[in-house]
């Protein structure tokens, strides 16, 4: 397992959720809910990680879950390569089917409400998708998702 703090990135059409671990890559914590816009998001996002000192950013893809891909789909796309370019870390997209959802969940079971909760639903979410990388790279000894090259697209690892 690498060690470093990673951010994970919870793209969506009004707001960004992001989550970080602790240097040793165990355990996942909610960061900040940025708001969606044309380049401060992602210099916000840049600062975040430069002030966490980051190794990598873990950008999740919201899949169908056939696997197919959707509209947001190729939006968290376009934000990952986005920020690759922007940024001089390491960006990788990893699946995150059903994280909304499991966020959404578990607030709700935890007693709040839905519209009190939706700028905390996309940093639970980014939670999610950066502690499932995590266990994902724990399990396989493999940095987890694909690479994303600034310059062309996603890549292998």
């Amino acid at each position: 397992m690498r060690s470093g703090v990673r951010l994970g990135i919870d793209v969506g059409k009004a707001r960004i959720g992001v989550a970080r671990c602790d240097l040793h890559g165990m355990l996942a914590t909610p960061v900040e809910t940025v708001p969606r816009s044309d380049g401060p998001d992602l210099d916000r996002i840049t600062t975040i990680a430069a002030e966490l000192e980051a190794i990598e950013l873990v950008v999740g893809v919201p899949l169908s879950l056939s696997g197919a891909e959707t509209a947001s789909t190729t939006d968290a796309r376009d934000f990952a390569a986005a920020l690759a370019v922007s940024t001089a870390l390491p960006v990788r997209l990893v699946d995150e089917r059903l994280s909304t959802v499991s966020a959404s969940r578990a607030l709700r079971e935890s007693g709040r409400n839905s519209r009190s909760s939706r700028p905390v639903i996309d940093q639970v979410a980014a939670v999610i998708i950066l502690q499932h990388a995590l266990d994902s790279e724990r399990m396989s000894g493999a940095a987890p998702g694909s690479l994303v090259a600034s310059s062309q697209g996603p890549t292998s690892p």
